[in-house]
């Protein structure tokens, strides 16, 4: 119970959770008794996100429930010779045109933040002049940006991740959204390193760069949020799955959903919790070894050895 869709302190507006199984006051439907809206799940969030092509409601539904997107056959469609931004045709061509990491500005981010490890071009890259604007602002400026490519199973380009960087490299850049995705994300990832019969995936990419960093034989991805690390798919073959969660209400919720899906799955999962708020606050605060230290005493014996990898 809650005042309004906005999550304002009050009671009138609820969840039916048993009723008639059609109609405004149906189990499973919102009802606000100040207004007289009604609706569902989709209404929800078509209210608070602002969508409103009914496929991506569905894409963001399946995100808020940690559930992957459902496979359907190719259809033959015929091809756009300029694709509007945001598809993973605008994301390839983003991820395309960016440089290597190593030199760059995006290097010199990476090493503030406690990471030092060589990072794969083909997961992250560069780019000194990549488009960004605000919300409400009518005109994109270029900044550079830490580019990061969204793979499916295939290891095709799927999506991009853009976090926009200071002049100097050291901090992200002072505006409002520092961080951007674009492209199919749900149910994919930044694979920052191949899998293997494991693989560690969380949230944020300097995350799980600093898992890496304390534990270079760690093969890691990043899901970008809690809402597609609830989603992610899951490789064929993976044995043992560790969870690399941040420290707050919606990484462990993320957890349980996907320890749900790979326990059904017939995966072994174990859970990595940080001792502050994400691993590169605790790579940052404690340092590398004392990081290492603490992955030890949450990994299974079997794969301890890839910590000195």
């Amino acid at each position: 119970m809650v005042g309004n869709l906005q999550n304002n302190p009050g009671r009138s507006l609820f969840v039916r959770l048993v009723g008639p199984t059609s109609g405004p006051g149906s189990a499973g439907k919102y009802t606000d008794a100040a207004t007289g809206d009604h609706g569902d799940l989709l209404d929800i969030i078509r209210e608070r996100t602002g969508i409103t092509r009914f496929p991506d409601l569905l894409a963001e539904a399946r995100a808020h429930l940690g559930r992957p997107a459902p496979i359907v056959p190719d259809a033959p469609s015929p091809k756009k010779p300029n694709p509007p931004g945001g598809t993973p045709e605008a994301a390839a061509r983003l991820f395309a045109a960016s440089v290597p990491v190593a030199g760059s500005l995006a290097e010199t981010y990476l090493r503030s933040r406690g990471i030092t490890l060589p990072v794969s071009s083909t997961a992250l890259r560069f780019h000194p002049k990549c488009w960004h604007r605000d919300e409400g602002q009518t005109r994109s400026i270029p900044r550079p940006a830490l580019i990061a490519a969204v793979t499916d199973g295939a290891g095709v380009c799927q999506g991009a991740h853009r976090t926009w960087l200071a002049p100097d490299g050291k901090d992200k850049a002072p505006v409002e959204t520092q961080r951007r995705a674009m492209g199919h994300l749900l149910g994919n990832a930044v694979r920052l390193t191949p899998c293997e019969d494991i693989l560690v995936v969380g949230e944020g990419i300097e995350t799980l760069l600093s898992v890496r960093e304390a534990g270079p034989g760690l093969p890691v991805w990043a899901a970008l949020s809690s809402s597609h690390l609830g989603a992610v798919l899951l490789p064929v073959g993976l044995q043992r799955l560790y969870i690399a969660i941040d420290r707050d209400p919606a990484g462990r919720r993320a957890s349980d959903r996907l320890t749900t899906r790979a326990t059904e799955a017939g995966i072994a999962v174990r859970v990595l919790e940080p001792r502050l708020g994400d691993f590169n606050d605790d790579l940052r605060a404690h340092g590398q070894k004392a990081l290492r230290q603490h992955l030890v005493e949450q990994i299974g014996p079997e794969d301890r050895q890839r910590l000195e990898r």
